[in-house]
């Protein structure tokens, strides 16, 4: 069933335990944070907004309520520029929020999760697959059945199991 973004944004605010991401693509510039992500290309400097966007707000209200917010990228290297932007600026962020990242690089390995789409899962129980359009845009989402989530809480499993620490992962592979 299709989730409509008033409902999506509620899953954020209404979660109580936890909310995990699974991301899978190496472009997303199309889906927000575009300003930053030109002012990223055009090497200028991090806009204070996007510094403090409301993503940040979302995570740190979470983390303090004492929940935990942590999410999975799924790539492999050399990182895109979009790719670059993201962890660069984006994960640094998200970071100092208290969201918790990791890094499951497949350059040197078979995608274990190939053909799964990026989802949120929230609390084990609620799971949105996320729908996005060929050059990053997000397109909309949907919002399985509940009899359904174990399928998906055993890829995020996979995926934290062969995943890595994004600040390790960071400090051997950062962009000069």
């Amino acid at each position: 069933m299709n989730i409509s973004p008033d409902d999506f944004g509620k899953l954020f605010t209404e979660f109580q335990q936890e909310a995990f991401r699974l991301e899978t693509l190496d472009d997303y510039s199309k889906s927000g944070g575009v300003d930053a992500y030109h002012a990223f290309l055009a090497g200028k400097p991090q806009p204070e907004e996007y510094k403090s966007a409301g993503w940040v707000t979302t995570v740190r209200n979470a983390i303090e309520a004492g929940r935990r917010m942590y999410r999975v990228h799924i790539l492999s290297r050399p990182l895109s520029n979009y790719l670059r932007f993201e962890l660069g600026w984006g994960y640094i962020r998200n970071q100092a929020a208290g969201e918790e990242l990791f890094i499951l690089d497949t350059t040197e390995q078979p995608n274990p999760l190939q053909g799964v789409p990026d989802f949120w899962a929230f609390d084990e129980r609620n799971v949105v697959s996320m729908q996005y359009g060929d050059f990053g845009e997000f397109v909309g989402a949907e919002l399985l059945p509940e009899s359904q989530a174990q399928e998906w809480l055993a890829h995020r499993d996979e995926a934290m199991r062969r995943a890595e620490p994004f600040a390790e992962w960071w400090e051997r592979y950062k962009p000069e």
